[in-house]
């Protein structure tokens, strides 16, 4: 008995050495973490339960079955983060550069399929040099197996990839179909062909790091959500994400202690709105003074910064933020911002998690660009979110809510449950300039009468009042009442239910 037991622990730790020693300190050398180590710093202290540890390839082509290491290049099994169960697995660079092949990909779907069955989320750490081009199709094979898994979980648990090191081709479809993907500065990349394979059939000369670095994809792509200094970085912002969230779309996420008033009273946004209609303000700073102790996390913060998302807690509870802002291209939307927006507010409502939407924004940005790429479509992407979405809304205008913008940012057109208003909001179909220009076209000549009439139009219609009277806003609030007032909404909702009718899923404008 004695001799297999210290059979069992030599072979466990064979497999633990995954590629070998001389590789683990190749992977050091570059910066990055090993499979395991990375496993270890994401979950609780000794809370993993491995999966198929000993599990090997089958490949008997180009010599292959010389070469069986235990595990096959990937580590798989569940563990805690914070006391909550979650599936994980961490590909392993130092088996075979993390190629995918049959087993390898068999053993992410068996984690997948318990995660769903079992309700909680799945974290993928990769790092894979794609496709084992020794066993061929059984590899693509086993990538489309994933992927079936990616589909089938989506809007049922929530799926994170963090990319900790080069994937390339089919190693970057099954992570673009999570729900939340992060990456690594200057260790890890993204992008369907390679450099070489660019310059091969296009003559571009690209680097990997501006084809599909942590800068591209956070800042341009939008493929990624954020990008950390290193892999310590990257684990402890996906374990501060998972606090946020629940852990299926059946649960509620986690309500944590909280030591911050409800009823807090921040007088100082009483004056955060300039005497100037067009002079900025940084919208985070109504957003830190709403939520509990100030603690925000956004999401694809780098992108489209004219518009800003993320989670913060009301109570202890968490909210999704969806908030103009005015100091980026003055709070419009436009193409990427619609975008960005409206995927935020799909995975809240998938997972039951209110939404906070703060408005400031003065329509669409107009121009040639936007309206070849389809800004038409693209912001009816998120009218569409908005008005889908069942979960409890309620909405702030800070400042300008013109046009179809402010039908768009969660009016009461779209289902929002509660609609407050600043004292300095300004609903109306346009700006008092536009609209004086097309009512009065025949007064324009006269620079005292188009005065005369800008303010007359102000007076009506800039102010919060006219959409009070219709209905459309629910109250009229002091700013630095905020808080009190957005935390009594979400309360007197979290019994909310909405019946909608059988569908077999929506066509929502891609």
């Amino acid at each position: 008995m004695k001799d297999i037991l210290q059979q069992l622990e030599a072979q466990r730790a064979t497999a633990r050495l995954g590629g070998g020693q001389r590789r683990i300190d190749a992977q050091h050398a570059k910066g990055k973490l090993t499979a395991r180590e990375r496993i270890e710093l994401l979950l609780d202290e000794d809370s993993f339960e491995e999966f198929d540890m000993f599990v090997a390839h089958r490949c008997t082509d180009f010599g292959m079955q010389a070469e069986r290491p235990a595990g096959d290049g990937v580590v798989t099994g569940w563990g805690t983060v914070n006391g909550r169960m979650v599936y994980v697995f961490a590909q392993d660079f130092t088996v075979m550069g993390g190629s995918v092949s049959e087993t390898h990909g068999k053993k992410i779907c068996k984690i997948m399929d318990m995660a769903i069955q079992n309700g909680a989320p799945v974290i993928g750490l990769n790092d894979s040099g794609g496709a084992r081009i020794q066993e061929g199709v059984a590899s693509l094979a086993a990538y489309g197996d994933v992927f079936d898994r990616n589909i089938k979980a989506s809007g049922v648990i929530p799926q994170i990839s963090v990319i900790m090191g080069p994937c390339a081709g089919g190693a970057v479809y099954s992570p673009a179909m999570t729900d939340f993907i992060f990456m690594v500065k200057d260790s890890s990349y993204m992008f369907v062909t390679g450099p070489d394979v660019v310059k091969t059939v296009t003559n571009e000369v690209v680097t990997a790091e501006e084809l599909g670095g942590a800068v591209t994809h956070t800042r341009k792509s939008s493929v990624a959500d954020a990008a950390f200094e290193n892999d310590v970085e990257a684990l402890i912002e996906v374990r501060r994400l998972i606090d946020f969230l629940p852990l299926n779309n059946r649960e509620k996420p986690p309500v944590r202690p909280f030591f911050d008033d409800p009823a807090r009273v921040e007088p100082s946004l009483d004056s955060l709105i300039p005497d100037n209609p067009n002079s900025p303000y940084d919208m985070k700073e109504l957003i830190l003074k709403v939520a509990d102790e100030g603690d925000f996390y956004e999401i694809q913060a780098e992108f489209a910064k004219n518009i800003i998302t993320g989670f913060i807690r009301l109570e202890g509870q968490t909210v999704g933020v969806v908030a103009n802002q005015p100091m980026v291209l003055a709070g419009c939307l436009d193409i990427d911002s619609s975008r960005k927006a409206a995927r935020f507010v799909r995975f809240c409502d998938a997972f039951e998690i209110p939404i906070l939407t703060l408005v400031d924004v003065p329509g669409f940005l107009p121009g040639t660009g936007q309206e070849y790429a389809g800004v038409i479509k693209h912001g009816a992407k998120l009218l569409y979110a908005y008005g889908e979405a069942t979960v409890p809304k309620v909405t702030v205008i800070t400042r300008k809510a013109y046009g179809g913008a402010y039908v768009v940012m969660a009016s009461k057109h779209m289902g929002a449950d509660f609609n407050y208003a600043w004292p300095t909001a300004e609903i109306a179909v346009m700006g008092s300039k536009g609209a004086v220009e097309i009512l009065y076209r025949s007064e324009l000549g006269d620079a005292e009468k188009t005065a005369a009439r800008i303010n007359e139009y102000e007076e009506r219609f800039a102010n919060p009042f006219v959409a009070a009277e219709k209905g459309f806003i629910d109250e009229v609030i002091m700013p630095q009442s905020t808080r009190k007032r957005v935390a009594r909404a979400f309360a007197a909702l979290r019994k909310k239910k909405i019946e909608i009718p059988w569908k077999k899923h929506d066509n929502i404008p891609l």
